[in-house]
């Protein structure tokens, strides 16, 4: 594995449009240089095993992901006491290329680790998006998710280096992004 020139860890509400920006990142960089990296991955295809669920099916924004989502987050959430790094680590097995996207930061201890191993490569990227917004795109407000830990665990204590906000104007959001990959470009 080599080592990475800039991690960005994007963070940011239920349905603000993490997996979007991620994709739109690299689209414009290109898939040589730059890959997606998922921490559910990791911990979802963990997780399908041992209930001996469908891990495909996890993984997409489903009615079969959403039945379980709480106590996915619960188990989760044990997996980390016991090794907070444990689905950084798996998420970056294999990935090669220069710049690392890491589209679903929730925590505190996820940037914490990714700040330990790559240091000054790491960027801080909060997507964001109006709760008008993100009922637009089938966002409903859930006790116990979306109040826990896995959607406010970056609310506070992170400085973030970017914001962008994906609130649907195309223009807008590319004009933000070339801002973004013009510091990218400058860890290259």
């Amino acid at each position: 594995m080599a080592e990475p020139r800039a991690v960005l860890l994007l963070s940011g509400k239920r349905k603000s449009g993490k997996d979007f920006v991620a994709e739109e990142i690299q689209n414009r960089l290109g898939p040589d240089v730059c890959t997606v990296l998922r921490l559910s991955a990791p911990l979802k295809e963990q997780y399908a095993q041992e209930h001996g669920l469908d891990f495909q099916r996890l993984l997409d924004a489903s009615a079969y992901k959403e039945r379980y989502r709480q106590d996915m987050i619960r188990w989760g959430e044990e997996k980390r006491r016991a090794d907070p790094g444990f689905f950084c680590r798996a998420a970056v097995q294999g990935a090669a290329q220069p710049v690392w996207v890491v589209s679903d930061t929730r925590r505190l201890s996820d940037v914490e680790w990714f700040r330990d191993a790559y240091g000054a490569a790491v960027l801080t990227v909060r997507v964001m998006a109006s709760e008008e917004t993100r009922r637009k795109r089938s966002w409903v407000f859930v006790a116990g998710v979306d109040d826990a830990e896995s959607e406010c665990g970056l609310d506070q204590g992170v400085s973030f280096d970017w914001v962008i906000t994906n609130d649907g104007d195309e223009a807008a959001l590319a004009s933000q992004l070339e801002d973004l990959l013009q510091d990218v470009r400058s860890h290259l």
